[in-house]
């Protein structure tokens, strides 16, 4: 069982799996790009959101 065990662990990694987490690299760096965005994206409406609640909060008191 030992050399079962070297013989796995001491072997050349397979070309598939090179590939497969070459991708899995490639798609998590396209996902943090994505996070990043839609952070910023957030950060912008909830800017805008509260600007414009500010506007409606300073609007003249009706006449009675």
């Amino acid at each position: 069982m030992a050399k079962a065990l070297f013989g796995h662990v001491g072997s050349a990694p397979d070309r598939r799996m090179l590939d497969e987490v070459t991708q899995l690299r490639a798609k998590v760096r396209a996902l943090e790009f994505e996070i990043t965005r839609l952070r910023a994206e957030n950060d912008r409406l909830a800017a805008a959101a509260a600007e414009s609640d500010q506007l409606i909060r300073l609007a003249e008191p009706a006449l009675a």
